[in-house]
C-alpha cells in the first residue's frame, strides 16, 4: 500500500530590504554588487551571491559564462568554491543571491539544481544550518532559515553507505 509524504518548507516574506536585520542587508546589497562582476555574454542574465562570513566579513561571487558551454559557473558555486579555496576556516553565517537582465531591475530567482546540491553540502559540512535571503517578486525578499530547505532529499555521503 502507497503512502503519501508531505513536505512543509516555510520562508518568510519580507516586505523589503528595510525589514531586514543590518547582517542581512550589508549580504544582500553585497550579492546585488556582485551582479556587476558577472561575466554574461551569452544570457545577458547577471547573477550575485554573497556569503555572510562567521567573522561579519562577506564574501562574493558571480556567474561566469563560457562560449564553450556548459563549461561557466553559477554565482553561488563561484562564492561557495572560492571561499574554501581562499578561507577554508571560516564558516558561513548566512548567504543571498540576487539577478537581473543587462539592462533591467533585479528579478525574482532560485539557484539551478546543481547550486541547491552544493549548498546543501556546504550546511552539512558545517553542520550549521544556513540562513538565505532571495528575490521575490514586487520587491519581496524570501528569507529561508536553510539552504536544505530548497533540496529536502539532497544526494549526500550517506547516499552513498550500502543499506
Amino acid at each position: 500500500m502507497a503512502h503519501s509524504l508531505h513536505l512543509t518548507i516555510t520562508a518568510d516574506v519580507v516586505a523589503s530590504e528595510a525589514n531586514l536585520t543590518s547582517a542581512e542587508a550589508a549580504t544582500w546589497q553585497a550579492a546585488q554588487a556582485a551582479t556587476a562582476t558577472s561575466y554574461a555574454p551569452y544570457s545577458h542574465f547577471h547573477v550575485g551571491a554573497a556569503l555572510l562570513l562567521d567573522d561579519g566579513t562577506v564574501f562574493k561571487g558571480s556567474n561566469q559564462e563560457n562560449a564553450a558551454f556548459p563549461s561557466g559557473l553559477c554565482a553561488e558555486r563561484t562564492a561557495l568554491f572560492g571561499l574554501a579555496v581562499s578561507q577554508p576556516e571560516r564558516r558561513i553565517v548566512g548567504m543571498a543571491v540576487a539577478a537581473k537582465p543587462a539592462a533591467g531591475e533585479f528579478v525574482a530567482v532560485t539557484p539551478c539544481g546543481a547550486c541547491r546540491q552544493v549548498m546543501a553540502e556546504y550546511e552539512q559540512r558545517q553542520q550549521q544550518a544556513i540562513p538565505l535571503l532571495l528575490p521575490g517578486p514586487n520587491g519581496t525578499i524570501y528569507r529561508f532559515r536553510s539552504l536544505s530547505d530548497l533540496l529536502p532529499f539532497a544526494f549526500d555521503a550517506g547516499s552513498m553507505e550500502v543499506q
